[in-house]
């Protein structure tokens, strides 16, 4: 016998492809695409007239011209004399700074919190929670506000207030010690940083091989920074701790902190610190109770359970929830321009009333923030991704 086979189904053509990539009504949308361009168009249009009548060249060569503003912190070299692209510079940079500054401190403190909330102590517990109810439920513009109040009624540095005689709080800013580093050169600098890139690689071969745990990391962090110090001082550097003091009418020495970071900063902490203390708790309080008695049969003490069997099943909770807190906190570090300090809102908005780039001006903002944003999500994503593939069985 001979089996005659049927053809199948025909498989569907380019055209019909398209059709269902289009949808089912490709004229109303492709009319729909056309209307937006051409209004897009049309707008476009309208502001380079208004812009030619106004004197105003469209276009970013303004970038070029001397900025002719002061700005009252940096972290670069900057005068008036140099260009709207440094003054953007120093502006992202003070931005980063804080925003950086900010998601530590609040992540410290948030998590110190949550631990505070979990500990079963009835003041705790209740203490923690009025704090959250208070901060999370009052906006953060108002908070600022408070802050930037209360730094400036700060007493004159002559009667500033002294914390164990090494940190000063005065209305001319907060002074805490910080670290000097003198006489170092090119050479040693060179050094230093090719020792942390081959101690980065070497950690990153390990990692690849899974042969990095907590104790190898930290031990291979400490020779990371050890060795960069040994270098810099082999090469002439002075290193030490530049404590501040009271000299004359004023703090000298430390590293200062200007009253408007340090209520900006104050801010986003106490504000962030809230949110990430929930969401801790709640990751942690995810985590089945059962895990916690099993180890404990087990013979494991709170802290072992804590680090080994708690936090990497509450990461995979609280990582997600937690990105979103430090993309808003970067965001909302541009309420800074409502108490005076220079980040890039600030300078980019100068900038604006300065050269009548409006458009420009808003062009570089947003960019600056989106590509901000979608990094700190690539490198929360990649470390979620990490975390979520840490307690995975192997297939």
């Amino acid at each position: 016998m001979t089996s005659i086979s049927e053809p199948g189904l025909p498989r569907p053509g380019f055209l019909t492809r398209i059709g269902k990539w289009w949808g089912p009504y490709p004229l109303g949308q492709a009319a729909l695409i056309l209307g937006c361009l051409g209004l897009v168009w049309w707008f476009g249009l309208n502001t380079a007239e208004t812009m030619a009548r106004a004197g105003i060249t469209p276009g970013f060569d303004f970038l070029r011209r001397a900025a002719s503003f002061e700005i009252g912190e940096t972290m670069i070299p900057y005068s008036s004399a140099d260009p709207y692209a440094r003054a953007i510079l120093v502006g992202l940079l003070n931005t980063v700074k804080v925003a950086v500054a900010g998601c530590v401190l609040a992540t410290l403190l948030g998590v110190t919190l949550a631990i505070m909330r979990l500990s079963g102590n009835l003041l705790l517990m209740s203490l923690v929670r009025g704090y959250v109810e208070l901060i999370r439920n009052t906006p953060l513009l108002l908070q600022l506000f408070f802050w930037s109040a209360l730094t400036r009624a700060l007493p004159a540095p002559r009667q500033a207030i002294s914390v164990l005689d090494t940190a000063f709080l005065t209305n001319r800013g907060i002074y805490i010690p910080g670290l000097l580093l003198d006489g170092t050169t090119p050479l040693g600098w060179s050094l230093a940083g090719l020792l942390l890139l081959l101690v980065l690689a070497a950690g990153f071969g390990l990692r690849r091989r899974q042969a990095l745990g907590w104790r190898r990391g930290t031990l291979l962090a400490a020779l990371a920074l050890g060795g960069t110090v040994a270098l810099l001082l082999a090469t002439g550097a002075r290193a030490g701790l530049d404590v501040p003091a009271l000299g004359g009418f004023n703090i000298r020495g430390g590293l200062s902190l200007t009253p408007e970071f340090a209520a900006l900063l104050i801010g986003l902490t106490v504000k962030f610190s809230a949110a990430i203390a929930e969401i801790v708790r709640a990751g942690i309080e995810a985590v089945d109770k059962g895990q916690w008695e099993a180890a404990r049969a087990l013979g494991l003490h709170n802290g072992r359970i804590v680090r080994l069997i708690v936090l990497p099943q509450a990461l995979r909770v609280i990582t997600p929830l937690i990105t979103s807190s430090y993309l808003d906190l970067t965001k909302d570090s541009s309420l800074a321009v409502a108490i005076g300090y220079p980040d890039l809102v600030n300078v980019v908005n100068t900038t604006s009333n300065t050269t009548g780039q409006a458009l420009e001006a808003l062009a570089i903002l947003v960019g600056v923030y989106l590509a901000l944003n979608l990094s700190v999500s690539a490198l929360m994503n990649e470390y979620n991704r990490r975390v979520a593939l840490r307690g995975s069985l192997p297939r």
